[in-house]
């Protein structure tokens, strides 16, 4: 039981009143006439056993009015559980994340977490429901609410810390914002219905400033949900990462640019000075060239660049040393490679005549060390090797062929080919219609005051797809001094990309087959157009050669988690892991996904191979711990930890304590009792006084 106004008690000291009042020794009435008594010494009454207590019936009830009336103005009310919290009775609904990335490999941080874990587990209630998630890109339930309620109470905790057991920090990077995501909606589920208790979500985790939370952006939190953070810590504050730096447009064009990292240092770390050189897998600790010494402040990060090992077989990865957290010190890389694309000309230009197209073609495919494009010239006239054929992924034809060329392309197209057709006079008429296989076309000269323009153009084409953007698509400053008029009509199947002004096509498209024919009613060369001395002329020759599939991205790096797309014409039936193990590929299967650790891993085909390296996630080696002022920014409401019983505010528990007396009003039921005890007491005072008055009456005589 609990008082409103406590204060109020202090009139229980009223009690010894009656105390003392019974205990003085009240002036007999009773009187005798006796003699003078001038002649005696007054003597002090003595202490005798009348002054002990008498009526003690009398005494309690008067004690107890006096107690009953203190208790009914102190205002009392009976203690709930709502005083503490009006939420504690009812069934919860709790959704456990555990964070189990990269980042939680560091020394401490993994046996803290799952101690905590263990902890919030044993603290639900009976009642309450209860799951158990784990992390990294995505969330993946390890107990669920159904595993929870099917087991018996006294099972459940065993239950999640022997799955707890088996599971270990992984290789990928941090998503929590896909996480919270997955638990949100998990407690939002259909049968969530049945708890009509609060929703809470607890995140174990290091909470590193690495994690991504970009999918929040667009992501609208339920109301209801509560985030209570449990971050744990690891015992080293430093911590230093490697990452690969993406090459820039001019260290592709140098042949031995090298490899270019950057290292990054914790604002916490305690060391500023590491190692980073070349080693290989089968002895990470052994640099097999000089490395280099790499001088970063804490909080800072610097590019360094490494030459590429030459003629050190199996060194495939950089190590940075003098770290005191090594899940991020390994970089696998892959040496690039040099694509090779062919493509093949068909006209009587020659290569070094700078008024010819053939010359600027060469220019613009200029070999790179990711790409060597080879142009093969041919004579018109001579005749063309079928291997040179199919190994051109992009034909060009600029002047009329014989018969037999015509309908060797013809056939070559129709299998899949890319062919381009440079309307280079009227003359060409029978050698488009024959590789078009329609005797209908016909070609003209235009005849043109001055020049003509580009006026529409189709941007959404994968052809004109790099002009797209509105800093790229003007081509009016191209003009046009000579073209070949083309009916359109006359080709059905055709497809007009860009049109001049004239209304008349400029470029089109024509699939015949399996492959494409582009045919250009002008030349770029200096004759026809001011193309070739352009800025769109190389973009355009090189959408061509990816078209015709003479350039394949072919990705080598990537993270931990992510998706390899199978390469095109490797044909792979299996992938090769780091550990040495292969994986089978399911017949049709187009991408990869069990990039589960870094390393080398390698696609495995009947006649080629293709390596990738798989690394860990660089935003894991931003370790400083996560303001989770940017959860609140995001809308995710952020509760403080709630392990412990936390007090009652004040305030709180007064507002609770006057709506519980209000509502019970306690009170009137001590002033009724109050009322009652003196009513009794009256009557027995009374009763007490007419049987003394009828003692001492017959006493007297």
């Amino acid at each position: 039981m609990s008082f409103l106004a406590p204060f109020f008690l202090i009139g229980g000291l009223a009690l010894a009143g009656p105390i003392i009042f019974h205990l003085i020794r009240q002036t007999t009435k009773e009187r005798k006439i006796f003699s003078s008594l001038m002649f005696l010494m007054p003597s002090p009454p003595r202490i005798s056993k009348r002054h002990q207590l008498e009526h003690i019936l009398l005494l309690i009830l008067r004690c107890l009015a006096l107690a009953l009336l203190a208790l009914g103005f102190a205002r009392p009310f009976l203690t709930q559980t709502e005083l503490s919290d009006p939420t504690r009775a009812q069934p919860k609904r709790i959704v456990v994340l555990l964070d189990r990335s990269a980042s939680m490999r560091r020394e401490g941080v993994w046996p803290a977490a799952r101690e905590r874990v263990e902890v919030l587990l044993r603290k639900a209630g009976p009642a309450d429901q209860v799951a158990l998630y784990t992390y990294d890109r995505q969330a993946e339930p390890l107990v669920a609410f159904d595993d929870w309620n099917r087991s018996a109470a006294g099972d459940r905790v065993a239950l999640a810390a022997g799955r707890l057991g088996a599971v270990t920090p992984g290789w990928g990077g941090t998503h929590l914002g896909n996480a919270l995501i997955t638990a949100a909606e998990a407690l939002g589920e259909s049968d969530a219905k049945s708890v009509p208790g609060p929703r809470q979500i607890f995140l174990v985790s290091d909470l590193q400033a690495g994690s991504r939370l970009d999918a929040l952006q667009a992501y609208e939190w339920p109301k209801g949900v509560e985030i209570f953070v449990e971050a744990v810590k690891a015992r080293n504050p430093t911590n230093a990462g490697l990452q690969l730096v993406a090459d820039s447009a001019e260290s592709s064009r140098v042949p031995d640019a090298g490899v270019r990292i950057r290292v990054t240092n914790a604002p916490e770390s305690k060391k500023e000075q590491f190692k980073v050189g070349w080693t290989r897998r089968a002895n990470p600790a052994e640099f097999v060239a000089p490395p280099i010494d790499a001088y970063v402040s804490p909080g800072q990060a610097r590019v360094f660049a490494l030459p590429l090992p030459k003629d050190l077989p199996g060194a495939e990865q950089l190590v940075l040393t003098g770290d005191d957290e090594n899940f991020d010190n390994i970089l696998h890389l892959i040496p690039p490679e040099q694509q090779q694309a062919s493509v093949l000309w068909l006209g009587a230009e020659l290569p070094d005549d700078s008024k010819q197209q053939l010359f600027f073609l060469r220019r613009a495919f200029s070999e790179t060390p990711q790409l060597a494009v080879h142009v093969v010239a041919h004579a018109p006239s001579a005749p063309v090797l079928p291997e040179a054929v199919r190994a051109a992924s992009v034909i060009f034809v600029s002047d009329d062929l014989t018969p037999a060329t015509a309908m060797a392309l013809r056939e070559q197209v129709l299998a899949g080919k890319l062919l381009v057709f440079m309307a280079k006079n009227a003359g060409t008429a029978s050698t488009l219609g024959a590789l078009l296989g329609n005797d209908a076309v016909r070609l003209e000269e235009a005849r043109l005051k001055t020049y003509a323009m580009f006026s529409e153009i189709n941007f959404q084409h994968p052809l004109f797809a790099p002009f797209a953007d509105p800093r790229f698509s003007d081509f009016t400053k191209i003009h046009i001094w000579k073209y070949r008029k083309l009916e359109a009509a006359t080709i059905p199947e055709a497809r007009v990309l860009a049109k001049l002004d004239s209304g008349d096509p400029a470029v089109l498209e024509v699939p015949v087959g399996k492959g494409r024919i582009y045919i250009l009613t002008a030349g770029w060369h200096p004759e026809d157009s001011q193309l070739a001395i352009s800025s769109k002329f190389v973009p355009l020759v090189w959408s061509w050669l990816e078209l015709g599939g003479g350039v394949t991205s072919v990705a080598t790096q990537y993270f931990v988690g992510e998706k390899v797309p199978v390469p095109v014409g490797v044909d792979a039936t299996s992938v090769r892991q780091p550990d040495g193990t292969s994986v089978a590929l399911a017949a049709g299967a187009t991408d990869f996904k069990l990039t589960t650790g870094p390393g080398i891993y390698e696609f495995v085909g009947a006649t080629r191979r293709q390596r990738f390296a798989v690394n860990v996630d660089a935003n894991e080696s931003r370790t400083s711990p996560l303001d989770t002022d940017e959860l609140e920014h995001l809308g995710v409401p952020v509760a403080q930890p709630n392990t412990a019983a936390a007090p009652v505010p004040a305030s709180k528990q007064l507002l609770q304590g006057m709506e519980a007396e209000n509502r019970q009003k306690l009170w009137r039921w001590f002033i009724a009792a109050t009322l009652a005890v003196l009513v009794v007491e009256s009557a027995l005072a009374g009763w007490t006084a007419r049987r003394l008055a009828t003692k001492s009456a017959e006493v007297g005589p």
